[in-house]
């Protein structure tokens, strides 16, 4: 590939706007069968505005394909037990089929064990042990909503199995179920964190490369493989502007496929949240 040609976009705002589509048009055949609508509840602590912007996307998300919505918004000094309540009184709720507790949480709540509390089969964002348990034994459930959004964005590159894809970035909600997602594609894997000596070395080698820290730049765009498939899962908030982890305008030139930021992983992810409260509903509170 000539370092002229430009890369094609992986355009997650138009993949989830047909995939909504899709969703709407499986609404019409439930409620035609005389079956519920599937239920998301988003628990949102604090008034943190990136979360606020995000949990009224998911909200309108929700109105688009017919889905039931609620919004529990608490104070930032909410305790661990009051937000436990709440969630337990989500877990028996046979009208939601989907839970989620919105990221960030403040300092002084136990993320974990929020997650933990959270019914395994309402974990739509397919954050609970239970959920990359199965994942990890190749045998899923309800997917980490955002990988579960990048490997819609892969098939529109064709087959990935039998490709070297390189993970930079290892957190449990997303690095690790994306190494796990591409494992169980078909792909050599190999996941690069912050012990790793040689980050230039495994990203020149990559056939598919994806970046999930949230570092601005972290990777320069010469560094990219020409032909690669590039997925920047990564962004960061700066002057003014948003920032991936892999500089775009050289990667564009070298890559056969790329993901803008924004526009590209985020619409996905939520998109795969959507997919999983409806998986919720239909296979396993039906």
């Amino acid at each position: 590939m000539s370092t002229d040609t430009a890369a094609q976009i992986l355009d997650g705002q138009a993949l989830a706007a047909r995939l909504r589509g899709e969703l709407k048009a499986v609404m019409t055949n439930r409620l035609a069968a005389n079956l519920r609508p599937p239920g998301l509840a988003v628990i949102l602590v604090g008034d943190d505005p990136a979360s606020e912007i995000y949990v009224k996307h998911k909200g309108r998300d929700c109105q688009e394909v017919g889905f039931k919505s609620e919004t529990r918004h608490l104070s930032a000094t909410t305790t661990q037990t009051e937000l436990m309540d709440m969630i337990d009184e989500l877990n028996a709720d046979d009208t939601i089929d989907g839970v989620l507790v919105q990221a960030p949480l403040p300092r002084h709540l136990d993320a974990r064990a929020v997650t933990e509390r959270i019914s395994p089969n309402k974990d739509v964002d397919g954050f609970h042990p239970y959920n990359v348990g199965r994942l990890a034994l190749r045998d899923p459930l309800l997917r980490p909503a955002t990988p579960k959004g990048v490997m819609q964005l892969l098939e529109l590159t064709g087959s990935v199995r039998g490709k070297d894809a390189l993970v930079v970035g290892a957190s449990n909600h997303v690095g690790r179920p994306m190494s796990l997602e591409l494992l169980l594609a078909g792909c050599t894997v190999t996941t690069a964190h912050r012990f790793t000596n040689d980050l230039e070395d495994q990203v020149r080698r990559a056939e598919i490369l994806v970046s999930a820290v949230g570092r601005p730049r972290l990777i320069p765009g010469e560094w990219v493989r020409e032909g690669a498939v590039v997925i920047d899962i990564g962004i960061t908030r700066e002057g003014g502007r948003l920032h991936g982890d892999i500089e775009f305008e050289t990667a564009s030139k070298r890559a056969s496929w790329i993901t803008p930021v924004p526009g590209g992983v985020g619409p996905m992810t939520r998109i795969g949240v959507l997919q999983n409260t409806l998986f919720a509903a239909e296979q396993l509170h039906s």
